[in-house]
């Protein structure tokens, strides 16, 4: 079986269709979204209501990253976001303009961690680690440190994004951490989107991080119109 995870789409529909295209040629039999849809992108309605649609369509497992929460809980989060992040508080509260009230009571009502299990692989999927939501699981931390956000949880393979920095881990129990990067806004030297694919087999597994170029300078020109201040700013680093 082969499973494709996603996760960080940020309202970036020019890279999820990229992704979603690669995942249709790759065969996948499955994609697991991790979360944070649509906060501070250029179309984030549509990229919930394409994440939605797949998930109507059985097509695709999905929990609640922390930008989610945010917009859902717009009225606890936006001063908060402004006063520490101005930009993406700017982002945000004009990201509650453009959404629907169902879509926010859809990103409402999305669990925050989600167990399933493949071929005898037991997976946990998060959107920070298991402990919180909004936790960095980056490249080159100490294992101990990564041992330590996944105390508690006896899955085989846990999946995380939130980072939008694609690294992977194993510990000293055979536990397996993978970041599998963001598709919307990558944080990486070559700003393409990024995903995941693990391969299942006989209670074992392979992950590969996939690459895509996509037309980012169209998506960043969609995002730079957007009406807040500091539009233009995160447009960049789309390019």
């Amino acid at each position: 079986m082969k499973i494709a995870v996603i996760s960080d789409i940020h309202g970036n529909m020019q890279a999820l269709e990229t992704v979603l295209a690669d995942i249709e040629h790759e065969k996948c039999d499955k994609i697991l979204c991790l979360g944070d849809l649509a906060m501070a992108g250029p179309e984030p309605e549509n990229a919930i209501v394409k994440i939605k649609d797949l998930l109507d369509k059985d097509k695709l497992e999905l929990i609640q990253g922390n930008t989610d929460e945010m917009i859902a809980k717009s009225e606890v989060f936006v001063e908060h976001v402004k006063s520490k992040f101005p930009v993406m508080g700017n982002a945000l509260e004009d990201d509650v303009k453009i959404i629907s009230t169902e879509l926010k009571e859809f990103l409402a009502g999305l669990d925050a961690q989600k167990f399933l299990e493949v071929g005898g692989v037991k997976i946990l999927m998060v959107h920070g680690s298991p402990r919180k939501n909004d936790e960095n699981i980056l490249p080159d931390l100490p294992i101990e440190l990564i041992e330590e956000m996944i105390a508690g949880t006896d899955a085989d393979l846990i999946l995380c994004g939130h980072t939008h920095m694609p690294c992977g881990y194993q510990t000293s129990k055979k536990q397996t951490v993978v970041n599998v990067g963001s598709v919307g806004r990558p944080f990486t030297a070559i700003p393409d989107a990024c995903y995941a694919i693990i391969n299942f087999l006989n209670g074992e597994f392979t992950v590969e991080h996939k690459f895509l170029s996509y037309n980012n300078e169209a998506a960043a020109e969609i995002l730079s119109k957007r009406n807040f201040e500091g539009a233009e700013k995160l447009a960049g680093i789309l390019i």
